[in-house]
């Protein structure tokens, strides 16, 4: 069966490079986002399919009817549900397209799959409880997971919460539970090291700036041979803390001795981060973050989108790998 999807909240399209990452039968007949520099993004990867730009709030029956879709995949904002955002939840507005979403999907027969992606904290959220009592009111069965992608082999924690869910009389090829799944019940590889995703493009324009070499004690630094990364955010590169890993070309044991003697110097002061620069510290470039977020090689940015730009753009988006095992799992 040829499946038709729609993509809300479509941001640069990474629900749509899982679809052709997962190699099930379809396409994606509508892409749909308010972001207008997104939607260019996604123009530049996905030139045949129909985008929209739109407060998705104001779509209505009849228009996802004509479209003769089978399936909606979603990230929702993510902001009601952060530390960041206040946790805010149902109150705060943006929230108010997916419970029009909700609202509508009692009467779209046409929908027979959902998968939905958050932030960890929309499973505490009373959002999340509409969610699921929509979900449940319109005959779907769903499974919900926190996952990361260090879980099924790429080098990068991105906790996230997802749901996948159905009404086709067709049995799941699955052992559901009402529990939360932390992980998936498959054998995946060892993440491979980050050698394999640098970028040999990547040059000096990604050192760090003094201003972040001042309180480099701060930072989370990946190697060559790391096997690891932190989850980068749309901030990247504007702010420091918790925001992504930064880069070294050096080896762990020059970086623990040049630390061992700038912390010898004042912290931030001039003779210290004289020190620091010796590691060459750098931000990964946003084609090594896109290769972290399992986004296909050949994906790319229009030359008019700013670096800052694509930070902000890959930071709200999602991991390919991860909606591509569970869109497997939705249709198996």
């Amino acid at each position: 069966m040829n499946h038709r999807i729609l993509e809300l909240y479509s941001g640069i399209g990474g629900m749509h490079c899982a679809w052709k990452e997962s190699g099930l039968p379809g396409e994606v007949a509508a892409a749909v986002d308010i972001n207008t520099v997104a939607n260019e993004v996604y123009k530049h990867n996905f030139p045949e399919t129909k985008s929209l730009t739109r407060n998705i709030q104001t779509l209505t029956k009849s228009e996802i009817e004509k479209l003769n879709v089978d399936t909606i995949l979603m990230s929702p904002p993510c902001q009601p549900f952060t530390r960041n955002g206040k946790y805010l939840d149902e109150e705060d507005p943006r929230t108010n397209s997916l419970l029009a979403i909700l609202q509508l999907l009692e009467e779209l027969n046409c929908i027979e799959y959902i998968l939905l992606e958050n932030v960890k904290g929309f499973e505490c959220s009373s959002v999340r409880n509409k969610f699921i009592e929509a979900l449940k009111k319109c005959g779907f069965e769903f499974q919900e997971f926190l996952l990361s992608p260090s879980s099924i082999g790429i080098p990068n924690s991105r906790l996230r919460y997802y749901c996948t869910a159905r009404r086709t009389q067709v049995p799941w090829n699955y052992q559901r539970t009402d529990e939360i799944v932390l992980t998936l019940d498959r054998v995946y590889p060892e993440p491979d090291s980050l050698e394999n995703i640098l970028d040999p493009e990547a040059g000096d324009e990604y050192l760090l700036p003094d201003k972040y070499l001042k309180r480099a004690n701060c930072l989370d630094i990946c190697y060559k041979d790391s096997k690891r990364s932190c989850c980068f955010t749309k901030a990247y590169s504007h702010y420091l803390d918790g925001t992504g890993s930064v880069f070294t070309p050096c080896s762990q044991e020059m970086v623990e001795s040049c630390f061992k003697n700038a912390n010898t110097h004042e912290l931030g002061g001039p003779d210290y981060i004289k020190q620091i620069k010796q590691l060459k510290l750098r931000f990964f470039s946003p084609k090594e973050v896109c290769a972290l977020m399992a986004f296909p090689k050949k994906y790319s940015f229009p030359k008019h989108i700013t670096r800052k730009q694509c930070y902000r753009l890959i930071g709200n988006s999602v991991n390919v790998k991860v909606i591509s095992e569970l869109l497997k799992i939705l249709y198996s």
